[in-house]
């Protein structure tokens, strides 16, 4: 019998992004027999809606207003910078 199994792997990173890579095992009788990844990166202040519930929940936890305003400032200085070049 084929069965699916998906299991997440999160990293936090230290301006507040979280990379997710989402795991789809293939099973079959018990024994995995295929295996895919897919990755994608989430920043502060994203829409968690269609994510896994974990992944939520750690964006939650971690997207503080502080991280969001500091990322989100961040990241405009960048753009700022670069237009400036």
């Amino acid at each position: 019998m084929l069965t699916e199994e998906i299991g997440y792997k999160m990293e936090v990173l230290e301006d507040g992004q979280i990379q997710c890579c989402r795991v789809t095992h293939i099973l079959r009788d018990g024994e995995e027999i295929a295996k895919t990844l897919h990755r994608h990166v989430l920043a502060p202040g994203d829409k968690t809606d269609g994510q896994d519930v974990r992944v939520a929940a750690v964006a939650a936890a971690v997207w503080t207003e502080k991280v969001v305003n500091d990322f989100v400032t961040a990241k405009a200085a960048r753009e700022t910078a670069s237009v400036n070049r």
